[in-house]
């Protein structure tokens, strides 16, 4: 019993099942698999049709975002740790300053 709490017996386990369920999930789609761009082998977009042009994706709300909720999340942890000080009354003025200071800037 103890070898399938090893991590290589997880590991393998969870592989034959998701070949399982993959193999069974393909089995439910159907039809013919040899032709691409049928419905069931084109990725589902919500029933809109895949832009025509190549299209960049851009990070850079993406890492407002992050650094947003880092500076938040560094926050949170600095006021829960202190002691309720005058230190850190001046430190949640100076983090809400920044925070102010992303969102605008």
């Amino acid at each position: 019993m103890t070898l399938l709490l090893t991590p290589i017996a997880a590991f393998l386990i969870y592989l034959a099942l998701a070949a399982l369920l993959s193999r069974f999930g393909y089995r439910l789609a159907g039809g013919d698999h040899s032709t691409p761009n049928t419905p069931h082998t084109s990725i589902y977009a919500g029933g809109e049709r895949p832009p025509t042009t190549d299209v960049l994706p851009g990070y850079s709300k993406t890492f407002i975002v992050a650094f947003f909720f880092a500076i938040v999340h560094i926050g949170v942890l600095m006021l829960g740790s202190s002691a309720g000080s005058s230190a850190a009354a001046i430190y949640l003025v100076f983090l809400a300053l920044s925070l102010l200071a992303l969102i605008l800037g």
